[in-house]
C-alpha cells in the first residue's frame, strides 16, 4: 500500500502495513464549513460564540469560589513578570507548565517505596497524579482554586532525589541545612518554569514539618498527599504479601475499611465534613486519629522493616558515591547546571544533578562511572542486574 498523494513528499522504502497505510490516510482532517474535524462522521458542536478568555475565567472564580479561596486577580507574581495568557488563568499556566516539565516526567522513574517498582507499584509520578485527585475533590468541594490546588499537588514532589526519602539523607550533607525536597523542588528544580509564588509556596511547605502554607490549597494538598500515601503504599505493601488488610489496627478498620476506595473516601469526607464546621482547612477528630495510626502502621511494617532499612543504606552508598565523584570530577556535569565552577558551585550543581536522576539512572551511572560492587547496589522487582 502506498501513502495518499498529499503525503508523496514523505520517503518510504518500503510497501506500507494496512495499518501504516491508515494511519497514512488520518495525516489531516476532514473539511466541512471552512474549517476541518478530525472524523469524518463527526457530528459534535456547541453553540458558536466567543472563547471563554482569561478574564471571564477569573470573573467566574470571584462568583463561584469561597471566601478565602486564592483568587487568580491579584495574584500570580513571579520572579520574572510575563504578561497574562489569553485565555489560561495564572494559576492554570502553572498547573501546564508542570505537567510539561522534564522534571515531572522523570517522576516515573523515582521510588516511591519500592525500588524499581513493579507493573502495577506507585513510583513518585503516579503517587503525585493521585494526591492531585485527593485533592481536587476536597477542592471542589469546598470551592477553592483548583487549578491552584492541582498545580502544587503535581509540582509537590518534584524535588525528589532517586530511592526515595533515603536521598534526602544521603543528599543532606552536601546541601547547607540539609536537603529537603520540598524546599529543594521550589527553589531548585522547578526554578525555571517562573510559578507564581503562591504554587511555589505550596510546594515548598507540603510537608508537615515545614511551615504552614499561605493558602488555603496548599493546605489541602498537604492532608492529601499523606491521605494518599497512606492508602495507597498500604494497598501496594498488601499486594507485594508485606502486610494483610487484617493486619491494620481495629479503629482504622473500623473508621475507613480495608480497601483503597473506602480508606480515601473515608479520609476525604472527614476532611470535608470538618472545614464544613470550622472553616479551618483540617480534618475531624476521629479521621485524623485513624489516619495517624494508618501511618504509624506503615512505618512499622513497612517503612522501617528491615529491608527498606537495607534498601535506604545502599540508596545512599550508591548517591553519596555518584555526589563526591562528580564533585571531584565536574567535567562529566552537564553545562547546563554548571553556571558557578567554584567549589561549592561544583558540589551544588553535583547535587542538582544526582537528585535528578531517576532510580535506574543512578543505578547505571554506579556501574559505569563506578565500577560498583553489584552486590551493593538497591534490590527490587525488576533488579538491573
Amino acid at each position: 500500500m502506498r501513502l495518499p498523494l498529499y503525503h508523496a513528499a514523505m520517503r518510504v522504502d518500503r510497501e506500507l502495513t494496512e495499518r501504516e497505510a491508515l494511519w497514512g490516510t488520518t495525516m489531516r482532517g476532514h473539511g466541512t464549513d471552512g474549517v476541518e474535524v478530525a472524523h469524518g462522521d463527526s457530528a459534535a458542536a456547541v453553540a458558536p460564540g466567543t472563547a471563554l478568555d482569561r478574564e471571564a475565567r477569573e470573573a467566574i472564580e470571584e462568583a463561584s469560589l469561597r471566601g478565602g479561596a486564592t483568587l487568580s486577580v491579584g495574584a500570580g507574581k513571579r520572579l520574572v513578570e510575563e504578561a497574562p495568557d489569553r485565555t489560561r488563568t495564572c494559576f492554570e499556566r502553572d498547573r501546564d507548565r508542570i505537567l510539561h516539565a522534564s522534571a515531572f516526567r522523570r517522576l516515573a522513574g523515582k521510588t516511591q517505596v519500592f525500588v524499581f517498582p513493579d507493573d502495577h507499584q506507585r513510583t513518585r509520578m503516579t503517587h503525585a497524579l493521585e494526591v492531585a485527585q485527593v485533592a481536587r475533590s476536597v477542592s471542589w468541594a469546598l470551592g477553592l482554586n483548583v487549578p491552584l490546588t492541582e498545580a502544587i499537588a503535581l509540582g509537590h514532589d518534584c524535588g525528589h532525589g532517586p530511592g526515595g526519602h533515603a536521598s534526602e539523607d544521603a543528599l543532606s550533607p552536601y546541601v547547607e541545612g540539609g536537603f529537603n525536597h520540598a524546599e529543594w523542588g521550589a527553589d531548585v528544580t522547578l526554578r525555571s518554569l517562573n510559578l507564581c509564588e503562591e504554587t511555589l509556596d505550596g510546594i515548598r511547605n507540603h510537608s508537615w514539618s515545614r511551615p504552614a502554607p499561605a493558602t488555603p490549597e496548599g493546605e489541602v494538598v498537604s492532608w492529601a498527599d499523606r491521605i494518599a500515601y497512606v492508602c495507597h503504599d498500604f494497598e501496594d505493601a498488601a499486594t507485594a504479601g508485606i502486610v494483610r488488610a487484617e493486619d491494620l489496627p481495629d479503629h482504622v478498620r473500623e473508621f475507613c475499611g480495608t480497601t483503597r476506595r473506602m480508606q480515601l473516601a473515608g479520609f476525604i469526607g472527614a476532611m470535608i465534613a470538618a472545614t464544613e464546621r470550622t472553616g479551618r482547612i483540617a480534618m475531624t477528630v476521629e479521621g485524623a486519629a485513624a489516619l495517624a495510626a494508618f501511618r504509624a502502621f506503615n512505618y512499622e511494617k513497612i517503612y522501617l522493616r528491615p529491608a527498606s532499612r537495607d534498601q535506604a543504606a545502599r540508596v545512599i552508598a550508591v548517591l553519596q558515591s555518584l555526589v563526591e565523584h562528580l564533585s571531584a570530577d565536574p567535567t562529566r556535569l552537564p553545562p547546563r547546571l554548571l553556571v558557578d565552577d567554584s567549589e561549592a558551585g561544583v558540589r551544588h550543581a553535583a547535587v542538582a544533578w544526582v537528585a535528578g536522576m531517576t532510580d535506574r539512572y543512578a543505578i547505571k551511572a554506579a556501574r559505569e562511572w563506578l565500577d560498583f560492587d553489584l552486590d551493593a547496589l538497591p534490590q527490587g522487582v525488576d533488579d538491573p542486574r
